[in-house]
């Protein structure tokens, strides 16, 4: 349980995720602040996360707080966090980072310089505390806050550190971007269970059930993929067809190639913050 006091700069689906884990898992709802610059969805986080502290205003979160999290999106981190830096150098709080590309020296350098940092990729799954997240200290950062950092997103799943920040773009590729790749082959499964003649629910029922369980044996398995996949596929038969025509097609090539351009695009989103006014 986080007794801290948690501050979250921006009020999106991500940040809401996160109180909302951390209040499930037992901090109370006077150590959440949240800053939302849109009136509207202030007020839905008053009513989610009733009880909480949310405010327009960043600068009254971010002097108030032993922990900050910047949720907010990577174009506009730089100028966000360039206008805290009296707040931030006076608190001194912990600062972690969900945006997806700026590294830890630029955001230390945008908060004034000698702070500790953790970058963190979530991916969506938190929404639902099935999550996996991603981390990366500084040299400032001490064990103690490391441990507060992955109290914090082991609230909306699993958390994984990393030994280095150069491995953060391949995260966001794989586990960030990773839910939409999954997505994308239940809706493919959906359409073609249709085509086949299966009504819409039911070929839902039979498409998501299907990767749950998938996933769920992966999971406990030790085994690799493609022993699974060799658990599954017997000479002649159905799974061989497909495979064979997958592998005909080099699906494999295909998303490795996606995956390459997500890593990319991450390392791109770090350029583009870190040139934003």
């Amino acid at each position: 349980m986080i007794n801290n006091k948690v501050g979250l700069i921006g009020g999106g689906n991500m940040a809401r995720a996160i109180g909302g884990g951390l209040l499930r898992g037992g901090m109370h709802v006077t150590n959440l602040l949240i800053a939302e610059p849109v009136p509207e969805q202030c007020e839905r986080l008053r009513k989610e996360l009733y009880g909480a502290m949310v405010t327009e205003d960043n600068d009254l979160v971010a002097r108030s707080v032993n922990i900050l999290l910047f949720a907010v999106k990577p174009q506009i981190l730089k100028p966000v966090c360039e206008a805290l830096v009296d707040e931030v150098q006076s608190s001194q709080p912990l600062i972690m980072s969900i945006a997806a590309g700026p590294k830890s020296d630029d955001i230390d350098a945008w908060l004034g310089g000698g702070l500790s940092v953790v970058r963190v990729m979530p991916n969506q799954p938190a929404l639902i505390d099935q999550g996996v997240s991603a981390l990366f200290a500084n040299e400032q950062t001490n064990d103690e806050q490391k441990e507060q950092a992955e109290r914090i997103m082991t609230a909306v799943g699993h958390a994984v550190w990393l030994d280095s920040e150069s491995k953060m773009d391949a995260v966001t590729a794989v586990s960030g971007t990773g839910p939409s790749y999954f997505y994308l082959l239940i809706d493919i499964m959906i359409e073609s269970a249709k085509k086949f003649g299966i009504d819409e629910d039911t070929a839902r029922t039979l498409a998501v059930e299907t990767a749950r369980g998938a996933t769920a044996l992966a999971a406990a398995e030790t085994e690799s993929m493609s022993k699974l996949i060799d658990r599954v596929r017997s000479p002649g038969g159905t799974t061989t067809a497909a495979f064979e025509y997958l592998d005909g097609v080099d699906a494999r090539g295909i998303f490795e190639s996606a995956i390459n351009e997500a890593e990319k695009r991450a390392a791109e989103l770090a350029k583009v913050a870190a040139s934003a006014e």
